[in-house]
């Protein structure tokens, strides 16, 4: 609002070593106010651990003022972990050595609020008769139990805390730290636009500050749950929250200003081009900018909110529909932590939205007992709700006038269900999901993740859901936290312009066939799902996708088909100076839809594929002509000697073959030959009981130097059938020889 800084002689960054998205952002917007328009502008960075000649540079080689400050010295202790022991034992191993070797109160720092709980109970049994008291220290806690761990004590007091305590608290007393080396932070996946909480190995930079804290009153010491090892192969410093963080607010921010490329601007550590990208196509969604990254006039109403541009639309829907007292609420009670907890091994009541059982408890009509409240989240979203009131009150009274009898929503009261799941559906347009199965815990949502629904939502068993609090999770599919149930007609009143009508062809496996499904769909999600007709050219790609799938195998190749591309193969290779088409199985794959294609109307299924006319399919690849050729250059029988028709084998790839019975071939010298006599036939010359008894291409050389060997072996076997001393000039015959006496 005060794009110059009028007024404003300096601006200073403490603790910037934190590295949080709005102070990089905020330094990068002085640094151009300062070269554009305020060259007067002084910038002051500060913190205790920072690579300050990185900043130096990026301030135009600024000067680097350095104070030590008063500090103790404090002795470092490496405890490495050699027998992969579980981190709280470890801990209350070390608190222990640490009681009996120091003096002091200690501060332990964990990742998390499950590992201090865990820690916790392991001690309390062990000092529960010792003069030392045992205080948590992490964000859930009430100001109480906060301010009892930060307050000095008559005695000497363990700490168990997160990261909170790096720098952000002073507490007095403490001598000793003990640090685990281990943080819990949120990483966001611009891929599937989700959050993750992960366990991450703290870096040195952190490891000193941790250190620093049993140096300030006194030298001390700090114990390290890990090896020297392990401290010098830490990354320097934390990655940057613009490197991990979502960063859809900041793509807002400066969209507002003017840019619309955040890459232009001098970074300190430029901001990913995947977190970018996924950046700005959120925002397209929510209707804050254009195509062009240009905002549009509700992105520039959403930048004014101090909101994710989530919770600001969501806020901006609230004033259109009268709801903006509601609206506040529910962006409280999504931006500060949750209100609710529920008893380990509690079952959650069934509710219609997760997030309306919160806004219940959070205007009294729901209060729930005192031990089911976090207090210390339930004042910090009181104290929100109150703020975003007032911002969309201000904004309603100019906007339009509030009527009478929606004063009591104003003032954040009579939510309904489906009023709620509206304003909802502004904020999260693309967390929209269908249930996979009846009974399923598992859902598809809009933007193609999976995701199963938490035992922790009172949203069960409901076919269309919109996941509200989703986080990646660690097996592949997120975890949804909070839900509310939707409805289809509510979808397509608040989603409209979202819903594609697409018609889906499918191969199901089951049943062996194509089926259609006519589908509404937002993204991913399907609202709406029927079968329907298949047209021809509706199965003709799935069908042709499973043809070659199975390698063509389906299809009922026996007799003709696999002759025909014998025949042409022999062809091809007789005459190559001739255009005869490549008819292989590889070029037929490849070729599937031209020459197939045609050929499978009418066909939905498996059982079908044996009616389909593939000979007629696979002369299609040749002209009229080569047809003519083929039929004379490549026969699919020949006329032996007896007077029979035989036919000729194609299947071989050692050639044609002509299985006939020895004795239909006597008096023929020359072996019978095809494409012009380019090819001769591969002769199975065969016993009275079919079977070979010579195979050859030189049917002169058998009657010469092979006949009478095998006249030897098979007359006593075959005394019928006629083994003539001269096969030369002995009558060809099918028949024994007692049918030839009979037919002279």
């Amino acid at each position: 609002n005060d794009p110059c800084l009028e007024g404003t002689a300096m601006v200073i960054f403490d603790e910037f070593h934190e590295r949080s998205l709005q102070a990089d952002l905020a330094l990068d917007l002085c640094l151009e106010v300062q070269r554009e328009v305020r060259p007067d502008l002084r910038i002051l960075v500060m913190s205790a651990t920072l690579d300050g000649r990185s900043v130096a540079t990026l301030l135009g080689d600024a000067p680097v003022i350095t104070s030590t400050g008063r500090s103790f010295p404090v002795e470092e202790r490496y405890l490495e972990n050699t027998d992969h022991t579980q981190l709280p034992v470890r801990m209350c191993a070390a608190i222990r050595r640490a009681l009996s070797e120091t003096e002091g109160d200690i501060l332990a720092f964990l990742p998390g609020s499950a590992e201090i709980r865990a820690c916790s109970a392991l001690l309390a049994d062990e000092l529960r008769s010792s003069p030392v008291s045992v205080s948590p220290l992490y964000g859930d806690l009430s100001f109480h139990e906060q301010e009892k761990a930060v307050q000095p004590s008559s005695r000497r007091k363990v700490v168990l805390a997160t990261n909170i305590a790096e720098t952000s608290l002073t507490i007095e007393g403490v001598q000793v730290v003990i640090d685990s080396g281990l943080s819990r932070m949120v990483r966001h996946d611009p891929a599937n636009g989700m959050n993750r909480l992960v366990t991450v190995r703290e870096s040195r930079a952190s490891a000193e500050q941790r250190k620093g804290r049993a140096g300030r009153l006194a030298p001390g010491v700090c114990y390290r749950l890990f090896g020297r090892h392990t401290f010098d192969a830490m990354t320097a410093f934390s990655p940057p929250e613009i490197t991990v963080s979502d960063l859809s607010p900041l793509v807002l921010e400066l969209a507002a200003w003017g840019v619309q490329d955040p890459t232009s601007l001098s970074w300190l550590d430029s901001p990913p081009i995947a977190s970018i990208v996924a950046a700005k196509e959120l925002l397209f969604d929510l209707g804050a900018i254009d195509r062009n990254g240009l905002p549009t006039v509700i992105g520039r109403r959403m930048a004014e909110f101090p909101v994710h541009p989530r919770l600001a639309r969501m806020l901006i829907r609230g004033m259109d529909l009268g709801l903006a007292g509601a609206a506040s609420c529910l962006a409280a009670l999504l931006a500060e932590r949750d209100i609710l907890r529920h008893r380990p091994g509690e079952t959650v009541p069934a509710c219609e939205s997760d997030l309306l059982e919160r806004y219940e408890a959070l205007n009294g009509s729901e209060r729930r007992p005192g031990g089911m409240i976090y207090e210390t989240a339930f004042r910090a979203v009181e104290r929100a709700a109150s703020q975003l009131v007032r911002l969309t009150g201000k904004r309603v009274k100019v906007q339009r006038a509030v009527p009478a009898e929606e004063s009591a929503i104003e003032n954040g009261r009579n939510l309904g269900a489906e009023d709620a799941a509206r304003l909802l559906l502004a904020a999260y347009p693309d967390r929209i999901a269908r249930q996979r199965e009846e009974g399923s815990d598992r859902y598809l949502l809009a933007n193609g993740r999976g995701a199963r629904i938490s035992r922790k939502s009172g949203v069960r068993n409901r076919p269309l859901i919109l996941a509200v609090h989703v986080d990646a999770g660690d097996k592949g599919e997120g975890i949804i936290h909070q839900a509310c149930a939707l409805t289809e007609d509510l979808v397509r009143t608040e989603c409209g312009d979202r819903i594609v009508k697409e018609k889906r062809v499918f191969w199901d496996t089951g049943q062996e066939r194509v089926l259609a499904l006519a589908e509404e769909n937002v993204g991913a999600a399907v609202l709406v799902r029927r079968q329907t007709t298949v047209s021809d050219d509706d199965a003709a790609p799935v069908l042709l996708s499973v043809i070659h799938d199975s390698g063509m195998e389906c299809l009922g190749w026996d007799g003709a088909p696999t002759q025909l591309l014998g025949r042409v193969r022999q062809v091809r290779q007789a005459f190559p100076e001739e255009n005869w088409p490549d008819m292989g199985k590889e070029r037929l794959l490849e070729t599937l839809p031209e020459w197939l294609g045609p050929f499978l109307n009418g066909t939905r299924s498996k059982r079908d594929f044996a009616s389909v006319d593939l000979l007629a399919a696979l002369k299609a690849f040749l002209s009229w002509e080569q047809q003519r050729l083929l039929d004379e250059r490549a026969p699919t029988h020949i006329t032996v000697p007896s007077g029979n028709r035989i036919g000729i084998d194609y299947k071989s790839d050692d050639g044609p073959v002509l299985a006939v019975k020895l004795q239909e071939m006597f008096g023929l010298g020359d072996t019978p030959a095809i494409a012009g006599g380019r090819v001769k036939l591969l002769l199975h010359l065969l016993s009275p009981a079919r079977r070979p008894v010579q195979v050859t291409r030189d049917l002169r050389g058998f009657w010469e130097n092979g006949y009478r060997e095998v006249k030897r072996e098979l007359k006593g076997r075959y005394p019928k059938h006629p083994w003539p001393d001269d096969p030369w000039n002995a009558v060809p015959t099918a028949k024994t020889s007692r049918m030839l006496k009979k037919r002279e």
